[in-house]
């Protein structure tokens, strides 16, 4: 009776992600359609449906707050094939590609994470936060966006509306980055190695690297993506560091949780690294290499049509002065630090 309950309950699950995926699937079809007109009219794409989708599904959240039926659906696909997305990117990228990179440049990301918190907390602090959300913000914003504010949240103490407000700028200045920063890579003539490591350095999530990376190329996207998992990686001894140190301000009584494991390690950097490790052993299939490709494509578009789909662009003027501040000015920093981190190291 307990297995036919739990079948039953996950058939309504499923059942309740369909007009969300659905629509998700709707606004990546009108993407698509449209990179295919501009090639038709111009001759070449310039912006490419992963652009295209995120724009069409914040003009539409924008403009119709969808109502509770298109939760599920919009939440998974901005999260769990965002994340299947980057799992099937580890099977374009081999061993050979990270060992080619040099301990200076493994060291260097570290050292570029290390600086951005000191700098973007005293930012925060400059501008009067409070100082767990200072922190919020400079781990938010020097590692992995949403999921470095969820992570660090528990471990310092934060309260529910310090993480909403850090969670709910970033995701609108996260859309930002990810339309903007082509633009600001080609305005400095950045080769695919060079955009690749800023990309990574500077953009939130995992898989908004991606869709920040592909319009430079191939290259641009492996390189970032390389450059953001070793960022990303970095939560874990940032976490740890926090909670040994046990900060307390306010609320001294109150004992911060240690971090999970799976807060620190996420499934799907677990398992893009064992795809990697499969294909630099050549255990995958060579003919299911481009096809793992195209669907880590499709599944990254449908997920950006989500991501757009969940921002809602009047979140900014809700933002506190100080947050927005604080939040765009540590950026700035950041990308200062990963710019003088390329030119030292001579990438590309």
């Amino acid at each position: 009776m307990l297995a036919q309950h739990r079948s039953l309950q996950a058939i309504r699950s499923a059942i309740a992600l369909i007009p969300g995926v659905a629509l998700c699937l709707a606004v990546t079809f009108i993407a698509f359609a449209l990179e295919r007109g501009e090639q038709a009219l111009f001759g070449r794409a310039w912006l490419e449906a992963l652009v295209l989708a995120i724009l069409l599904g914040t003009v539409i959240r924008t403009s119709w707050a969808p109502g509770r039926r298109w939760f599920p659906g919009i939440a998974f696909s901005a999260k769990f094939l965002l994340e299947l997305a980057v799992v099937l990117l580890g099977a374009s990228v081999s061993a050979a590609t990270i060992l080619a990179a040099g301990p200076w440049l493994l060291l260097g990301i570290a050292g570029v994470v290390i600086l951005a918190i000191g700098a973007s907390y005293l930012l925060g602090r400059w501008l009067r936060l409070p100082m767990r959300m200072a922190l919020l913000v400079a781990c938010g914003n020097s590692i992995c966006g949403n999921s470095a504010i969820a992570a660090v949240a528990p471990v310092i103490g934060a309260d529910g509306e310090d993480v909403a407000a850090s969670i709910g700028f970033t995701a609108v200045l996260g859309v930002v980055v990810v339309l903007a920063l082509p633009l600001l890579g080609i305005a400095l003539g950045l080769d695919g190695v060079q955009y690749g490591a800023l990309a990574g350095l500077t953009v939130y999530a995992v898989p908004q690297v991606i869709a920040a990376a592909a319009p430079i190329g191939p290259t641009a996207v492996q390189m970032g993506t390389l450059v953001k998992l070793v960022r990303v990686l970095m939560l874990g001894p940032v976490c740890l560091l926090l909670s040994l140190l046990a900060l307390r301000e306010e609320n001294a009584d109150a004992r911060p949780a240690r971090p999970r494991l799976h807060h620190l390690v996420p499934w799907f950097i677990i398992g893009f690294l064992m795809l990697v490790a499969l294909r630099s052993l050549d255990l995958v299939p060579h003919a299911a290499l481009a096809p793992l490709g195209h669907a880590a494509t499709m599944l990254t578009v449908v997920s950006m049509a989500a991501l757009g789909l969940g921002v809602d662009v009047r979140t900014v003027a809700s933002a506190g002065g100080r947050v927005t501040a604080t939040v765009i000015l540590s950026l700035l920093v950041l990308g200062g630090i990963s710019l003088a981190f390329i030119h030292l190291l001579h990438l590309g």
